[in-house]
């Protein structure tokens, strides 16, 4: 059987608070993917990985999810995961209002 893809963790996005989410929080619906990116020269953590929408960045993967990430994108599988929203929360604390699922996607 077919799947695009598979629910691999659930974590809230790093960091919304700090960076540019508000310019994008209309535009965060469920079921939006977001952009991944490596981050090697971040100097908070070498493994960091980048989230944004169309562009603008909107936080981080956590420090705890994102070490087999970043391993991953260094050896050229960068296409590997996908990620998308799954729930938005305006009145949740600020780091609390983005809750994002990280999916393998299935290269059958």
């Amino acid at each position: 059987m077919f799947e695009p893809s598979r629910h691999v963790s659930t974590f809230f996005v790093a960091g919304f608070q700090h960076h540019d989410g508000a310019l994008v929080f209309d535009k965060l619906k469920v079921g939006t993917q977001l952009e991944l990116a490596a981050e090697r020269d971040n100097p908070y953590d070498s493994n960091a990985m980048a989230l944004s929408l169309d562009g603008v960045m909107i936080g981080y993967v956590p420090k705890s999810e994102n070490a087999l990430l970043s391993v991953l994108d260094y050896y050229g599988h960068e296409g590997v995961f996908e990620v998308r929203v799954l729930q938005v929360d305006p009145e949740a604390d600020p780091w609390e209002q983005v809750r994002v699922g990280l999916y393998v996607r299935d290269a059958r």
